[in-house]
């Protein structure tokens, strides 16, 4: 399973998804994830727009196994559902 986190520096959600996704790493044997800088990249929320197919206001904007999940919100919802992830 990939996750891919898209982000960008000083951003505290990226931060906590990361480390949510950094965590389930540790738990899961299949579990695999890259955190992608926008800035670093040059993709704008403009391109991402064009991935998800709607409007784009903030990030991180998180794929597992390239489907969207959301923000870091949605992302941790998403792994206590369906991953385990323990607190």
């Amino acid at each position: 399973m990939l996750t891919v986190i898209f982000g960008r520096p000083g951003c505290p959600f990226c931060v906590r998804a990361v480390q949510i996704a950094k965590q389930l790493s540790t738990q899961l044997e299949d579990f695999e994830y890259r955190y992608v800088d926008i800035q670093q990249e040059g993709i704008t929320k403009a391109d991402l727009e064009k991935t998800i197919g709607k409007p784009v206001l903030t990030v991180p904007q998180i794929f597992v196994d390239e489907t969207h999940v959301g923000g870091c919100t949605e992302f941790e919802a998403y792994a206590k559902e369906n991953l385990g992830l323990y607190a």
